[in-house]
């Protein structure tokens, strides 16, 4: 590693192994943050141009620069050399090699660890929209299949077994209601985000006179995070946050997985998946494979892992910032962009999902309607714990045999014979309105970069 490249070098040698360990997958991880990274590398400079670090034609090359690189790394053209460790040592190299001095003092009053707080917190509030768009999307799904199985009746199971007869829109409503329950989830943490951590530098603040206000409203952060240490120690607890809240959803689309991965079986074919999204086998020429499901259900555990590894790195150490904390970075990254898959996959099964009513109708055993003659006989006044033992003695024969519709009588709010779909579409209307108005405000935060390249631009004007 040559010395020039490292932004920490004082010209002392680093053992080449030692090296190597210390940077380990920053440089392929930071190809995600560089836009970030000049993001905010531009609302730092801008506010240095106000303190008068900056001179006018300075922050006008420093904002080019950088919006040229953020573009660059949206198309994957932005590399980041080994020798570099991470995408903020090459941002300020290429700054430096194109720029001279404007480039030597763009960190000014920061430190690589508000640097990496500030791009992991833009890329992590873009991407809590996008989750959640694609979420309300699945939603939707869920609800159309609710509103077309609201009458199809079928069993429903506790323990793996027949309990009492329900419908299939039931089931697809649970499951809409359960992933509209992360909702305030996802919220928390883009709350929690949304503070602008630069100006904290290493933990301690700068001897300079920093705008941190103005940079955190140039980069449409809801405030600063005032305590600098404060900042610092919210490094791999913000990184759990957001992994509880990929955990939360991808443990409910495992749990939509098994469920299906049931259904569709040969055994009881309620319903049937599509071609296109099931495998075969190598060996076995009959066989359609609901691999994609399987999948779904082992990348929710492997999140639940993710989130547990942060835990562990940062739950020990002390105040301040540590290396350690490197390594939340990927579960963070992976995490996140993982369960955004998660709900796309997902979308594509419900999207050619098939029901066939029949098969779920007839799979129906007649003791499950035995809680229902129970309290059948309950309404003609019979006490309950007799009418249970009597029902016991002869669970199939105490019924009638139009127990299947049994359902019906199940009318109180929340049942199956009362499924109503209106407070879920209330919470998709309401939701889709916070996913357009937070994503107009992040994609109005880039202009400051986009009109740095603008013909007619003033990029190098007084903030």
């Amino acid at each position: 590693m040559s010395a020039s490249t490292r932004l920490w070098d004082k010209g002392e040698p680093l053992d080449a192994r030692v090296a190597r360990f210390t940077v380990g997958r920053d440089p392929e991880l930071d190809g995600q943050l560089i836009a970030y990274d000049a993001l905010a590398s531009a609302a730092h400079a801008t506010m240095l141009r106000k303190i008068g670090v900056l001179g006018a034609e300075e922050l006008s090359g420093l904002l080019r620069e950088l919006a040229a690189c953020a573009a660059e790394a949206r198309r994957g053209e932005f590399g980041v050399a080994a020798d570099e460790e991470d995408g903020h040592t090459a941002l300020e190299n290429r700054l430096t090699a194109r720029l001279g001095d404007a480039g030597r003092r763009v960190h000014t009053g920061r430190s690589r660890n508000d640097q990496v707080i500030a791009a992991l917190r833009l890329w992590a509030r873009e991407r809590l929209v996008e989750l959640t768009g694609r979420l309300l999307d699945l939603v939707q799904q869920l609800l159309s299949l609710a509103e077309a199985q609201r009458e199809t009746t079928m069993p429903g199971y506790t323990h793996t077994r027949q309990a009492m007869p329900s419908t299939l829109g039931h089931f697809f409503a649970a499951h809409a209601e359960g992933l509209l329950d992360a909702l305030p989830w996802i919220r928390t943490a883009f709350a929690h985000v949304d503070r602008s951590p630069l100006g904290s530098a290493s933990g301690y603040g700068v001897a300079l006179p920093l705008d941190r206000v103005l940079v955190a409203e140039l980069l449409g952060f809801a405030r600063p995070q005032a305590n600098t240490l404060a900042v610092q120690n919210d490094r791999g607890r913000t990184e759990y946050l957001l992994l509880a809240v990929a955990a939360l959803i991808a443990t409910d689309l495992g749990r939509l997985a098994t469920d299906l991965i049931g259904f569709s079986s040969d055994e009881l074919g309620y319903v049937r998946l599509a071609a296109a999204v099931t495998t075969g086998s190598s060996i076995m020429p009959q066989k359609r494979n609901p691999d994609v499901l399987e999948l779904i259900r082992a990348q929710a555990a492997r999140l639940r892992q993710r989130q547990a590894e942060v835990a562990a790195i940062y739950g020990g150490l002390a105040s301040g910032y540590h290396r350690d904390l490197q390594l939340t970075k990927e579960p963070l990254l992976e995490g996140l962009s993982g369960v955004i898959d998660l709900v796309a996959v997902m979308g594509r099964v419900l999207e050619t999902l098939q029901v066939d009513a029949e098969r779920c109708r007839a799979a129906l055993l007649p003791a499950t309607a035995a809680t229902d003659e129970v309290y059948r006989r309950v309404a003609a006044g019979q006490p309950f714990r007799l009418a249970y033992r009597e029902v016991a003695a002869d669970p199939a024969g105490a019924v009638g045999s139009e127990g299947a519709e049994l359902w019906r009588a199940r009318c109180h709010l929340g049942a199956p014979g009362a499924l109503d779909l209106h407070d879920y579409r209330a919470a998709l209307h309401e939701g889709r309105q916070w996913v357009a108005t937070k994503g107009q405000h992040l994609a109005a935060v880039w202009a400051l970069l986009t009109s740095a390249l603008a013909p007619d631009g003033d990029a190098g004007g007084e903030p």
